[in-house]
């Protein structure tokens, strides 16, 4: 069984590749520059089942890399994020987080299910995440490029039904891990919040709230959701949707119902 993972640098996709690297899967590792190609070709050099690889999902070339793989298992895990107010924040941002998140992930789709609708059998992994359903101030880009692909995840689904029951789309919605990946997500708009912002005397108010929010919610351990995203490498059952932790996901669904 051959899996790919992009985006596998760090993480949860570090942490699930890690629980796995002692199995029969051949493990296609991915990364977007040359630079962290070296760390994880060092990192991993001693195990004979891992290919490492740059595949940075924003270059057309890079993508199609995956033409000339035999893919059984695509895990698409790369992502970014840009905080900062829908008023102000630079579109160039907007754009950026898009092309990235949406955008590039699912061109990377869409050529990996050339080769899996034509011998009719494989299985697609799409990172969401529960902020795709909860919407988070200064960094609601993020949020809304996390909804899209939910939706495009949920309807590619019903769409390969019509013509295979064999090609499996599965989605998975993480909750908060520490990671980093959110530190990088609230931070990055000060950048340029702090030298001018509709909201520069809020500045304070928001870092607090912030640190807050983390402090209460965030996980340190990424068991629970590693252990997710490997039930959906291994089910062959049509469950779809994906989520942990369970606090958390109680917690989201609790603020869907209320806003109703």
């Amino acid at each position: 069984m051959n899996i790919l993972f992009t985006g596998a640098r760090s993480g949860i996709t570090k942490a699930t590749i890690d629980r796995i690297l002692k199995t029969n899967y051949k493990i296609y590792i991915t990364v977007r520059t040359n630079e962290q190609l070296k760390i994880i070709k060092e990192q991993y050099k001693k195990f004979k089942n891992v290919t490492c690889l740059k595949l940075d999902i924003t270059d057309k070339n890079d993508r199609e890399k995956i033409l000339n793989l035999d893919i059984d298992i695509l895990v698409c895990n790369a992502a970014v994020s840009y905080g900062g107010s829908i008023s102000e924040i630079p579109f160039k941002l907007v754009r950026e987080n898009y092309e990235v998140n949406v955008f590039s992930n699912f061109e990377l789709i869409q050529l990996a299910l050339k080769n899996m609708i034509k011998k009719d059998s494989g299985k697609i992994i799409i990172m969401g995440s529960l902020a795709g359903t909860i919407p988070l101030n200064f960094v609601g880009v993020y949020c809304s490029t996390k909804a899209a692909i939910n939706l495009l995840a949920t309807t590619l689904k019903n769409e390969l039904k019509l013509i295979s029951d064999k090609i499996k789309i599965k989605l998975i919605e993480p909750g908060l891990y520490h990671t980093g990946f959110n530190q990088i997500m609230v931070e990055n708009k000060y950048d340029w919040m702090d030298k001018a912002s509709y909201f520069k005397n809020e500045i304070p108010k928001i870092k607090a709230k912030e640190k807050l929010m983390f402090d209460l919610l965030e996980k340190e351990k990424l068991d629970s959701i590693v252990d997710e995203v490997i039930c959906a490498i291994k089910d062959k059952s049509n469950k779809f949707l994906y989520r942990a932790p369970t606090f958390q996901v109680l917690g989201a669904k609790f603020y869907n119902l209320l806003k109703k």
